[in-house]
């Protein structure tokens, strides 16, 4: 039997893998025969009104028709990088979740339209690059990197996937453990976690195509923070230990709390000044070239045991959304940009943990590396102060509708009591009108969602720090006024420890 996440009522993503119910194989000949007609490829996409993503909201049809065509168009028309400058191009992430938090195909359509004129035409194919790579795959180390190359690497895994399945092409070229496939994990770590985020959809609506597109969208980013990334691996294993069955810290004490480490960043002056305003790259630049060893020191205590795997999961989506959003008051109000791609990222992880053909200890892995990004990226932003307090005394813009969930009951218990978070459309549908998103904005809004529900099993945690219902309401408010307010939707600047004015970055 095919394991999935299981679903209750409407439908909204429980928690993770190991919690998880089953889903009965077909019964008839018939529902096989229809399925194989309509079934999503390496080149065709095909997105079922019955797949709306982890948050099961309800779609059509027609809808259902409009994402596939739109996505099934930017497959064929568009390059990965809308500019020469690496730029990356979001319409599968915002078609996706405009469709994932139940839009109509009408919001599905201009929102494409409104992101679709700037992109870059496909660039032609190079054969005997696509051959070089069908011969050996270490011939790939002439092409990784290079822009260039993504039609060459798509085709290749396109071809990959047919033969062997999109599960058996990320367990054999990112998730295998050698220096080959090391290499494609830090690269899938790369861009501002952008390659992540679209095998996020892919693997989230099982598209082979979306799937091939993130494979070819890795391997035209470079490595970046490869040898900080695989040393605090090492040393996290020295530190900690393991245990005589191989898996995770020996030892009581473990990993410390994803927020104590943040604390630690905020706490160390060296780290927490590291990021400059003149540096072209906060990571590169500021905090790995004047904090290495202090950074190191703190990614170097991130290591999870695998029984924690969900909760620590948890754990970091809580985390991530928390310090974006304590974060937005340093920065007058607005999500920072870096901090939001680290929330936007974070569902991925309910989806590697619901896989059952990937090795447990493959799951913790990944999001080890998550977490230690997680960390560099936060030192990266200046470590801004976080106050909880400002988040509960937040006063959205729009006083008359200051619940998501309007009369609706609180959750009972995970998953059981949708109404709350279906209100919560009330705050999130202005974003199917903001003209000016290109998906990061509904990215944002999802990812809260989908956090609120996880967060419900956990609610008796210390550690947790987003919880109720005022909280969570005022958390989807502040996302949506975010990029309502005037100026830029996105604040890029770095936190100034002196006066907490902000400094813009270039």
């Amino acid at each position: 039997m095919k394991r999935v996440l299981k679903t209750n009522n409407l439908g909204l993503i429980k928690s993770t893998c190991s919690k998880q119910g089953f889903e009965p194989k077909h019964t008839t000949a018939l529902l096989n025969t229809r399925r194989s007609i309509t079934m999503a490829t390496t080149r065709k996409i095909y997105i079922d009104a019955n797949n709306t993503g982890l948050w099961k909201v309800k779609q059509t049809d027609e809808s259902a028709k409009k994402a596939s065509e739109l996505l099934q168009h930017d497959l064929e028309t568009h390059h990965v990088y809308f500019n020469e400058k690496g730029f990356h191009n979001h319409l599968v992430h915002h078609v996706l979740s405009l469709y994932g938090t139940g839009a109509p195909s009408s919001v599905l359509q201009a929102g494409y339209d409104n992101n679709a004129s700037y992109q870059r035409a496909r660039q032609p194919l190079h054969n005997d690059v696509v051959t070089n790579l069908i011969q050996d795959w270490s011939h790939a180390k002439a092409y990784l990197g290079k822009g260039e190359h993504y039609p060459d690497f798509l085709a290749f895994f396109q071809r990959e996937i047919d033969a062997k399945g999109w599960e058996g092409v990320l367990s054999e070229y990112v998730f295998a453990g050698t220096e080959a496939a090391d290499d494609m994990l830090v690269r899938l770590y790369a861009g501002f976690l952008h390659p992540l985020i679209q095998l996020l959809y892919g693997m989230e609506w099982k598209q082979p195509a979306i799937v091939a597109e993130a494979l070819a969208q890795t391997c035209v980013h470079e490595p970046n923070f490869k040898e900080v990334l695989l040393e605090s691996e090492e040393k996290a294993s020295k530190t900690y230990g393991r245990t005589t069955s191989g898996h995770g810290p020996a030892g009581a004490d473990g990993m410390p709390r994803i927020m104590k480490l943040i604390d630690e960043v905020r706490n160390d002056e060296k780290l927490r000044g590291a990021a400059r305003m003149d540096d072209d790259n906060k990571i590169r630049d500021g905090v790995l070239a004047r904090a290495p060893e202090e950074m190191l020191r703190v990614i170097s205590k991130v290591k999870i045991r695998p029984e924690e795997l969900d909760e620590r999961t948890a754990e970091m989506f809580d985390a991530s959304l928390y310090v974006a959003a304590a974060a937005s008051f340093r920065f007058e109000n607005k999500f920072n940009f870096f901090l939001m791609h680290h929330v936007n990222s974070s569902p991925i992880f309910l989806t590697f943990n619901a896989q059952p053909w990937i090795p447990v200890e493959t799951k913790v892995r990944l999001l080890e590396w998550k977490i230690r990004y997680d960390l560099i990226q936060y030192a990266a932003r200046g470590a801004p102060v976080l106050d909880m307090n400002e988040i509960k005394s937040y006063k959205p813009k729009d006083s008359k509708n200051t619940s998501v969930a309007g009369k609706s009951k609180p959750f009972k218990r995970p998953c059981q009591d949708l109404e709350r978070l279906l209100g919560c459309l009330d705050v999130l549908t202005r974003l199917y009108h903001f003209e000016a998103d290109d998906g990061h904005a509904i990215k944002l809004a999802r990812a809260a969602v989908i956090q609120e529900a996880l967060s419900k099993e956990y609610e008796d945690r210390d550690w947790l720090l987003l919880k109720g219902d005022d909280v969570w309401t005022k958390i989807h408010h502040m996302i949506v006024d975010s990029v309502e307010a005037p100026g830029e939707a996105w604040s890029r600047t770095v936190a100034s420890d002196d006066t907490w004015t902000k400094t813009q970055i270039s």
